[in-house]
């Protein structure tokens, strides 16, 4: 039982981390994926896939994402903790 919570947590997280990209996509940005894919040597399906919250993403691709959507690491971390809620833990105490 406790594995399955886990692992709704997981997706949970992978899910508001996609939609987070997307929302800065969209709104500092203004850039469809195929742009934003072409201009920084990005996959375009694995990064459909990571705003959909189908695919789980590595810190260093996040960091390539955030840095071609124009926005600091630790801006979108802030931005990342809210979205999921103060009270949110990957891993149990």
């Amino acid at each position: 039982m406790q594995e399955d919570f886990n692992k709704d947590k997981r997706k949970y997280f992978i899910e508001k981390v996609g939609e987070l990209i997307k929302e800065i996509r969209i709104n500092n940005k203004k850039a469809s994926i195929n742009k934003l894919a072409n201009e920084y040597d990005l996959d375009k399906g694995s990064l459909s896939k990571i705003e959909r919250g189908q695919y789980s993403i590595e810190f260093l691709t996040a960091w390539r994402i955030i840095e071609a959507l124009g926005i600091d690491f630790s801006e979108f971390s802030k931005q990342l903790k809210e979205k999921l809620g103060k009270d949110f833990k990957l891993m149990d105490e």
